[in-house]
């Protein structure tokens, strides 16, 4: 009887410190090194997806444009070095916030519908499709005013493209004064029957509502070199430069206006 019990309680602290190895195993150090960092005052990870491309969690109702949702955040060493120092095994798109109303965020291209692939970033559709449907973009209605095409990627059955839809007209919505509604999200344009036709089925990112006059003062740039991350069991870096005043409008998204 007491061997067995010792054979037991064996077992049981072997599976204990497997299990210990295994969350270890599955979460890394992350460190993000960021040119002209000079005025960065945050930096976060967010895990949106799964790994079939369907949100983990619906986009919080509560994030604002300063404070966004993450799942983890970094802590500042200095220099322009942040470090993530325990972040779970996933797929991540960063997102920082600098002086001077500016935010900086990733993306990568998750499926639209089921069965989809994941496409990368550096696919742009053929000039000839990429002109149609900017301009079936243009010609839409939306409930939006601003409505603006900022990236696409897609091979030749389906594009997708990341989208800015901004209404800054007046709305019914009276708890803020000059309320301004604003999101991000996917639509995807697919080849059927010989021509491109738009899903109706799209992936939200993020939704906001802030005052009109606030939300003109902001900066918010998207760029897929902050996204897609993947994180593992071993240590993973990245080197990206924040862009300069004088590099224009290399960036797409939300400008001062």
């Amino acid at each position: 009887m007491r061997h067995r019990l010792r054979r037991n309680v064996g077992f049981i602290v072997g599976v204990a410190l497997l299990s210990f190895g295994t969350s270890i195993a599955t979460a890394a150090k992350v460190t993000v090194e960021l040119g002209n960092a000079q005025g960065v005052t945050f930096v976060g990870a967010i895990q949106r997806w799964d790994q079939d491309g369907n949100h983990r969690k619906l986009p919080d109702q509560k994030a604002t444009i300063e404070a966004p949702y993450v799942d983890a955040s970094a802590a500042d060493e200095g220099d322009g070095r942040w470090v993530f120092k325990n972040l779970p095994k996933g797929k991540y798109d960063l997102v920082m916030l600098a002086e001077g109303k500016r935010r900086f965020e990733g993306f990568h291209y998750v499926p639209i519908k089921e069965f989809d692939p994941f496409f990368p970033p550096n696919a742009p559709p053929e000039d000839e499709t990429r002109d149609f449907i900017l301009d079936d973009i243009k010609n839409s209605e939306q409930y939006e005013n601003i409505v603006e095409p900022l990236y696409m990627s897609g091979n030749k059955k389906a594009v997708r493209v990341l989208m800015m839809l901004i209404r800054d007209k007046p709305t019914t919505y009276e708890e803020i004064p000059n309320a301004t509604t604003m999101r991000h999200e996917f639509w995807q344009y697919s080849w059927n029957y010989g021509g491109w036709q738009k899903e109706k089925r799209t992936k939200v990112m993020d939704r906001i509502i802030m005052n009109r006059d606030e939300l003109r003062k902001w900066t918010w740039l998207w760029d897929a070199k902050l996204g897609g991350l993947e994180v593992g069991g071993s240590p993973v870096s990245l080197k990206y430069a924040l862009p300069k005043p004088s590099d224009g409008k290399k960036l797409k998204g939300l400008y001062p206006y």
